[in-house]
């Protein structure tokens, strides 16, 4: 592992009930790299966002550990915590009369305090983190007049403004088209890459994350498969994953084919 990053040490997650224990998934080892982009991928209701949530400290592992950048997590004072991990869940923020630019320098808040008010230093960092997303237009804008995909854009800026090592994101590319998503993702690669931060996302859009990461994990129902697209490729577990009857995977391509009726 690189000096910095996310490990996992046979993580258990779920969820402690009045009726018991309930296990999302189990026995995961794995690691998010410093400096590369890391897509969280699998079907529907496997737990993709109960891992985030955990990764993200806002639930507790049933067992197992997590360590960021070398520290348990359970460590973090949340102080500690708001300064290392940025958060961008699919939750639309709840926010009336604040504007674009008001809502991204709200991401100073672990350095400035919830109502401190923003250092030259801290106007600079929102300015540069609202031009990397590309959404200079909108910066007066007010967020509850803004669309799924430029409220998304702006919670990413917020997380950049935040200025933290690692970022999580639960379905960053959900509300953007096409054009938009490609930007986004190939924005997080930059960031993890030229700002040697921690990048890890779920996303439903697989042949994306397979052209744009670096690493691919696969969360299925009995299965936690964790390589590059062109490791697990080979290997057949994205062949297994994707193919039906109708749906084949070229492994040299990385791409998804349909058959048509004829």
């Amino acid at each position: 592992m690189k000096k910095g990053g996310v490990e996992l040490h046979d993580l258990t997650i779920g969820y402690r009930t009045k009726q018991g224990v309930r296990t999302v998934a189990s026995g995961m080892t794995a690691m998010v790299q410093q400096g590369e982009l890391t897509c969280l991928i699998g079907p529907n209701g496997v737990g993709k966002s109960t891992l985030l949530r955990t990764l993200s400290a806002f639930q507790q592992p049933l067992s197992g550990s997590i360590t960021v950048n070398g520290r348990e997590l359970s460590t973090f004072s949340d102080r500690r915590l708001s300064r290392t991990v940025g958060v961008v869940l699919t939750e639309k923020p709840d926010v009336r009369n604040m504007t674009v630019r008001e809502l991204v320098g709200m991401g100073r808040a672990p350095y400035t305090g919830f109502w401190g008010a923003l250092s030259r230093e801290d106007e600079t960092i929102v300015d540069d983190s609202i031009h990397m997303v590309g959404i200079d237009t909108l910066r007066e804008r007010l967020v509850d007049t803004l669309s799924d995909g430029e409220r998304q854009k702006v919670m990413v800026a917020k997380s950049l403004a935040q200025q933290t090592p690692v970022i999580f994101l639960d379905e960053p590319t959900a509300f953007l088209d096409f054009p938009s998503k490609v930007e986004l993702m190939q924005l997080l690669r930059r960031l993890a890459h030229e700002r040697q931060k921690t990048v890890f996302m779920s996303t439903h859009d697989l042949e994306l994350a397979l052209q744009v990461a670096d690493t691919v994990w696969l969360m299925e129902r009995e299965r936690f498969s964790v390589g590059t697209p062109r490791q697990l490729a080979a290997d057949g577990t994205l062949s297994r994953f994707v193919e039906r009857d109708d749906i084949h995977f070229d492994r040299q391509t990385l791409s998804v084919r349909i058959d048509k009726e004829v």
